[in-house]
């Protein structure tokens, strides 16, 4: 495992009112900072272009993604998938189903282990949808060269390999 030093991530604030300083993490410099800015700030962002463009959050895109990538997920599968939680999960499905893009079908006797898919009209929205967030993305990535988007897409699946280690190993001990 490699050390770095935590003076890479950090910044001296000085408190006017206490004449302290303070060492806080920095906007600019702490990559968790920074992604996690950078993503509040993609989903709002595409939120309010796909409600107003297409009558559907972020959300709703991603569970299209989500169908169409593995159809008759269930609503577990969608939330370890995507990173959302279950009930945000059945709530864009809910809307989904309503709007006739989705249907759930129960392979077991157990009615709250349904499975989901999209209909023909989902995908069809999909695609439709597809189109305009592969241009939004390329409008993203402008500047970037393919290599440094694979490089950038290499580090963030070693930062969610390095995140669900730290998550396995809590669950250890919350577990023990």
């Amino acid at each position: 495992m490699n050390e770095l030093d935590d003076a890479l991530f950090l910044v001296a604030v000085t408190d006017e009112s206490e004449s302290e300083t303070h060492h806080t993490l920095s906007f600019s410099r702490s990559t968790t900072v920074l992604l996690t800015f950078a993503a509040n700030r993609f989903t709002r962002s595409a939120s309010r272009f796909y409600q107003q463009r297409f009558g559907m959050g972020a959300m709703d895109w991603r569970m299209l993604v989500m169908l169409t990538r593995e159809p008759d997920a269930s609503v577990s599968r969608a939330s370890a998938v995507i990173g959302i939680d279950k009930a945000a999960v059945s709530r864009s499905l809910g809307r989904l189903e309503e709007a006739g893009l989705a249907i759930a079908s129960t392979p077991t006797s157990n009615p709250r282990r349904r499975s989901w898919r999209l209909t023909k009209k989902g995908h069809q929205l999909h695609g439709e949808i597809l189109e305009v967030a592969l241009s939004r993305q390329r409008r993203l990535l402008e500047g970037f060269s393919a290599e440094e988007v694979e490089r950038m897409n290499d580090m963030l699946r070693r930062f969610m390999a390095n995140l669900e280690a730290m998550d396995a190993e809590r669950q250890s001990d919350v577990d023990q």
